[in-house]
């Protein structure tokens, strides 16, 4: 597949283009941003989206919308959606319903003592709040304008579950959602479900196997490569935190990196086959500009904070649509590279 190297989208856009949004609490604004960016260019079209934790959100934020008002709907729809999550300013009304000024250190320590039924015995939970207010989820079940998959992590055995298109809800959307330090766990079916972060963050599986688009755009949240080495507790805890939500995303894409690899040269016997070697990965990441960012909480949610974020996300979708082939992911990648000897 070849992209025109020019100041516009690629040629396979006009046919759709999937979309796997990664979650990462607050940070889903610079998603919203990048989304934002990627709906202002009349020739790009969405044929197929996955999403986690926050990126669920967004990714029923954009179809909400598309579906009241095309791609200047769904515009609105995420500026409401992130609007209303600006509303909630610390971690701390996040947990107990209020306003409450405990500061956020305290707040987040809270879940080393106590369960989420403990500190939230009423369980209230900003995102179905939001959710009530924003997403028709009967409309969106019968007429989303492209299929949505929203990622959950069952309990009891980690697998990944994918809340598919005739399965979307309220219930599926606070279980891909669901931080187990800050919520109970959620029921659906007699499964026990914990965000979808743990599982697959984001999920490239059924934009590959049910999807037909051949350029998937990940969006994610945080930088796959960070130079720097941790040297204090926060920051070592923060980047095992970070690898725990990014690991089976890397192993996804490792391996549809060296499955298109061995298909190289070669004609694909099946439909399949045909399917790996013809999907190219482009990469949307904040990059080292957003450790600007990294002593703000992913739970601190003030406008001022969540707009510049949404900024940050709408330059790097500028660089995407000015030079999408500088996004695709290759076997040439870093990340991609086996161990050397």
């Amino acid at each position: 597949m070849r992209f025109r190297r020019t100041g516009s989208p690629p040629e396979d856009s006009a046919a759709g283009i999937g979309l796997a949004l990664q979650g990462g609490g607050a940070h889903g604004a610079f998603t919203w941003g990048v989304l934002d960016r990627l709906l202002e260019q009349p020739d790009i079209r969405f044929e197929r989206i996955s999403g986690t934790s926050s990126g669920a959100i967004n990714a029923l934020a954009l179809a909400q919308g598309w579906m009241d008002g095309g791609a200047e709907g769904a515009r609105a729809c995420l500026d409401s959606v992130w609007t209303r999550i600006a509303g909630h300013t610390h971690a701390a009304a996040w947990i107990f319903g209020t306003q409450s000024k405990v500061g956020q250190k305290t707040a987040q320590s809270l879940h080393r003592y106590f369960t989420p039924r403990q500190i939230n015995p009423l369980g209230f939970n900003p995102v179905r709040q939001i959710a009530e207010a924003s997403f028709d989820f009967e409309r969106l079940r019968e007429r989303a304008p492209f299929p949505l998959h929203l990622a959950a992590t069952r309990v009891r055995d980690g697998a990944l579950v994918m809340f598919g298109p005739e399965q979307l809800s309220i219930d599926a959307l606070l279980a891909s959602t669901c931080l187990p330090q800050m919520f109970a766990p959620v029921t659906i079916d007699g499964e026990v479900y914990w965000d979808g972060g743990w599982a697959g963050n984001p999920v490239l599986e059924p934009l590959i196997y049910a999807g037909r688009s051949r350029i998937i755009i990940v969006v994610l949240v945080q930088p796959l490569n960070r130079p720097d080495v941790p040297s204090t507790p926060a920051k070592i805890a923060e980047r095992m935190s970070e690898l725990g939500f990014s690991s089976a995303f890397l192993r996804e894409l490792r391996t549809l990196a060296f499955a298109q690899n061995s298909l190289d040269g070669a004609l694909p016997r099946t439909w399949l086959g045909q399917r790996i070697r013809d999907t190219r990965i482009h990469l949307i990441e904040p990059g080292e500009p957003l450790d600007a960012f990294r002593t703000r909480s992913h739970f601190e949610t003030s406008m001022s904070f969540l707009a510049a974020l949404r900024e940050h996300g709408r330059r790097r979708a500028e660089m995407w649509i000015g030079n999408p082939d500088a996004h695709i992911v290759t076997g040439e990648l870093p990340l991609l590279r086996s161990a050397p000897p």
